[in-house]
């Protein structure tokens, strides 16, 4: 008797246990939703065009950048190199791309592996922001320094089974890590994204340096100059356009 007592007070403990990691979790995401401007803030953010450069191979190559986002989902970068534009896009229902430097000026439909990527970006609130709404789920792992500054640490697990990490400043709660797997070629490598040099923006803190290592090695630098919000954006922006031959008239 004394032991099923025992043991009905430990499942109650443990009960509870998974309950309050919950509400931590939960906690720690509205901290970070306040922190950055608040709900209400956030959601009166219908569009968002920023200029700024993209910085690659550690300083030695510089492109301009044009970035455009829309609600709920839709993305676009322009990046200029020797005279040619690279974009790569997705109108919330197909990722594309025109990618001149591969010798192909013609729009494409992106590669998967390219194509997992670039979504991720695409939602324009990011993951955590109504993340039960977006069906993910959002796990508090605790504690963590990174690069000398304790962060909380939440594990996000995305709707199609992905999973990828946010460290939090643990005590701004802004966002200053984001890391998962990623597969280049065939291979998979740990992807840490680093945010800073934040500025306020409409009410909102918006990160303007954000840097990306692969396997522990710089890959490529964002940094924004100018941020603009709510512009007109038409969602033709965002749409993949006709390729030579399919404008041609049909006989």
């Amino acid at each position: 008797m004394k032991k099923r007592h025992l043991f009905g007070a430990l499942g109650i403990w443990i009960l509870m246990g998974a309950v309050a990691l919950g509400q931590t979790a939960d906690e720690i995401v509205k901290k970070y939703v306040d922190a950055i401007g608040g709900y209400e803030t956030i959601k009166k953010i219908q569009t968002l065009k920023a200029t700024g450069k993209v910085i690659m191979q550690q300083g030695t190559m510089e492109m301009p950048l044009v970035y455009y986002a829309k609600r709920p989902n839709k993305l676009r970068y322009e990046t200029k190199l020797q005279g040619q534009t690279m974009i790569q896009a997705y109108d919330g229902k197909t990722a594309w791309w025109i990618f001149p430097y591969a010798g192909n000026p013609e729009p494409q439909i992106m590669p998967e592996e390219q194509a997992k990527e670039f979504l991720l970006n695409a939602d324009f609130d990011g993951q955590l922001i109504d993340y039960k709404e977006k069906g993910h789920k959002v796990e508090y792992v605790g504690k963590e320094d990174v690069e000398g500054t304790e962060t909380h640490k939440l594990k996000v697990t995305l709707k199609s089974g992905d999973v990828l990490y946010y460290y939090l400043d643990g005590e701004y709660y802004i966002p200053i890590k984001m890391s998962m797997k990623r597969t280049r070629k065939g291979v998979e490598l740990e992807a840490e994204t680093y945010f800073g040099d934040y500025k306020e923006v409409a009410g909102m803190l918006v990160a303007h340096s954000i840097e990306t290592r692969v396997g522990g090695k710089p890959s490529v630098q964002v940094v924004l100059d100018s941020i603009r919000v709510n512009v007109d954006l038409p969602d033709s922006l965002f749409v993949m356009p006709a390729r030579e031959e399919e404008k041609k008239p049909q006989k």
